[in-house]
């Protein structure tokens, strides 16, 4: 019951180095199997910085769905971890997701806390706690045993965008998602760049779009309309 972390990566020079930091001392005499770090065409020092530490580099298209898939088909784990790359797990993180496993959990993810403080920013990462597909969200990581994910044929790579959601709205379907009592903590430099309200906003828009039946495409659009900087 070995872990394979899964890390999509695109011109993340800045953040990967402190994240494979963070796990190189955390995983040392752990669970842990592998890093896959999965690139999907950096122009930046990216795969230079991930060269400097014992991970398995993969080239990839362009997307994190088709990176995560990608990942997950060359890990050699029975448990599969994917990591935002600016995002930190729990120091005991191997451990508890193998006691998460050996309790019949075949998925789930950690509470979350954001890099930065803020009365409004903790109170939208006090919603992670509960167990409820709309508290969810790829910064808060996630763990899945890799023969649920081959059942489910993996993430959808027709979402540009959303791609983390939608996979877990099938996962609730399951009824074996758990949220572990212990946090990542994620950057919050998205809400720093665009503003926290208005980057609030357009999520929940993005959520309601998809409700409402917007295709992968047109939430895409509107990303790249209202967010992507």
């Amino acid at each position: 019951m070995e872990i394979s972390i899964i890390i999509p990566v695109l011109n993340e020079e800045k953040y990967l180095g402190i994240l494979l930091n963070h796990l190189k001392e955390y995983t040392g005499q752990s669970y842990v199997k592998e890093i896959i770090v999965v690139d999907g065409g950096s122009t930046d020092l990216t795969k230079n910085v991930a060269s400097q530490y014992e991970v398995k580099i993969l080239d990839s298209e362009k997307g994190r769905a088709k990176q995560m898939n990608l990942g997950a088909q060359n890990a050699s784990g029975a448990i599969l971890y994917f990591l935002h790359a600016d995002t930190l797990p729990p120091p005991d993180f191997p451990t508890r997701i193998k006691e998460a496993i050996c309790t019949k959990t075949d998925c789930g993810c950690f509470r979350m806390k954001f890099d930065q403080s803020s009365p409004i920013l903790s109170f939208f990462a006090w919603f992670t706690k509960l167990n409820f597909l709309i508290c969810r969200g790829g910064d808060q990581t996630l763990f899945i045993t890799k023969g649920l994910f081959e059942q489910l044929d993996g993430f959808n790579e027709e979402f540009i965008i959303y791609e983390d959601t939608e996979f877990i709205s099938r996962l609730y379907k399951t009824g074996k998602f758990q949220v572990l009592n212990a946090y990542a903590i994620t950057s919050a430099r998205k809400y720093r760049q665009i503003g926290i309200g208005r980057l609030q906003y357009h999520f929940g828009i993005i959520h309601l779009k998809r409700l409402l039946g917007a295709t992968p495409e047109e939430l895409y659009q509107y990303y790249q309309q209202k967010i992507a900087l």
